[in-house]
Formats: structure tokens, C-alpha cells, sequence
């Protein structure tokens, strides 16, 4: 727990800059800092990266660990691409917020959905997290060429599979979590809840300091 609270605390601390360019804002010219970016991204921005943790756990118990998250990764891919070409999905970082506290809040009652459901879900949160990604990054690489776009999509999809698979692998191998009831899973869905408020309540601050002509 320990642990967690200190990853936690620096990843709040980050520098907002390098959240969106992991390579600290540097040009991208080629397919190598496409997958550099890809890999990076995900890793820098907390709320998508506990999300996609979750993706693992709630994975888990469709019983199709390996398959399943697919659905996120192709919905997250696709969301990406579109708005690279300026397709943007309206009110992403909202719908991101809503996403947080949806998976978030079903994992931390402990229920277990089924596959369909499941998929679904993956697929509909993987629109708004992958238009994200597009509109901070991939719209601004595309004009340095295909290929830098080509890198990115790679490094973005296999990071965050990566990281959904570790994770459902703790949940069942270190955790010993055999059911969705499992105390550390609903704490997991607590937590990526509580990130969840946490933004909300950013997103309704800056609303109500723009309202008031103080943005």
C-alpha cells in the first residue's frame, strides 16, 4: 500500500507537459519515437493508466483474460486514429471522468459481469481514452508523416495490453483473488473511483472559476 500511495503521489506531481509528450516535447521525426510516444503516454497519465489496469482485473473474472480486453485495445486503437485525422469524440476528458467512476465504481460492489457486457463496456471507454490519446499527440505527429502515426498506434496498443495482462496476472497469481467479491480487487475499483472523483471535481472547479471569470 505503502508503494501505491508513493507511485500515486508522484504520478500527481508529474509534469503536466510530459504527460501528453513523453518525449519531453521533442519533434517527432521517425517510426522509433512514434513507439517511444505510444509507450510512453500511457505511462505518464494516471487516470488512463489505472483505467487500463483495471481493464486487467475486471478481465479476469469474463474468464477470457487474453481475449477480452481486446475489445478495449481495437475501440482504443480506432478512437485514436479518428482523431488523429480530427475526428474527435465531443467531451472526452468527461466521458473519460464517467468511465473512471463506472468501472471503477462496478468493480469496487464487487460484481462480476458477464462477457457481453463486458465487451461492450471495453469497447465503448476504449473510444473516449483512444480519442484522447489522438488529439494530444497523434494529431500533431501525423503531419510529420504516416509512419511516426504507424509507431505510435503500435507502442500504444502493445503497452496497455501489456499492462492489462500484468495486472490481471497479479490479481490472480499474487492477489489470489479467484472471485470479483475479492477485497484487493474491490479496493482496486475504490481507488480508480476515487481518481475518478478527483478529476470530476477538477473538471466542476474549473467550470465554476470560469463561470465566475476567474479562469
Amino acid at each position: 500500500m505503502k508503494k501505491l500511495i508513493t507511485i500515486t503521489t508522484a504520478l500527481f506531481a508529474a509534469n503536466p507537459a510530459l504527460a501528453h509528450h513523453p518525449l519531453a516535447g521533442a519533434k517527432m521525426e521517425t517510426f522509433i519515437h512514434g513507439i517511444l510516444s505510444g509507450v510512453g503516454h500511457p505511462l505518464l497519465g494516471f487516470d488512463h493508466l489505472f483505467f487500463v489496469a483495471l481493464v486487467g482485473i475486471v478481465a479476469v473474472y469474463t474468464t477470457r483474460l487474453y481475449s477480452a480486453p481486446l475489445a478495449f485495445i481495437s475501440a482504443m486503437l480506432t478512437g485514436t486514429l479518428l482523431s488523429s485525422f480530427g475526428f474527435a469524440i465531443p467531451a472526452t476528458e468527461i466521458m473519460i471522468i464517467i468511465s473512471l467512476l463506472t468501472l471503477g465504481g462496478i468493480v469496487a460492489t464487487g460484481r462480476n459481469m458477464n462477457l457481453k457486457s463486458t465487451i461492450i463496456l471495453f469497447a465503448l471507454t476504449g473510444l473516449f481514452h483512444g480519442s484522447a490519446f489522438g488529439a494530444s499527440i497523434a494529431g500533431q505527429e501525423i503531419v510529420v508523416g504516416s509512419s511516426v502515426l504507424i509507431g505510435y498506434l503500435l507502442g500504444l496498443g502493445i503497452i496497455q495490453y501489456m499492462i492489462i495482462i500484468i495486472t490481471g496476472n497479479v490479481a490472480i497469481t499474487i492477489w489470489k483473488a479467484t472471485e470479483a467479491t475479492a477485497v484487493s480487487v474491490r479496493m482496486s475499483g475504490a481507488f480508480v473511483t476515487g481518481i475518478g472523483v478527483f478529476l470530476a471535481l477538477e473538471e466542476i472547479e474549473g467550470a465554476a472559476f470560469s463561470a465566475l471569470g476567474l479562469g
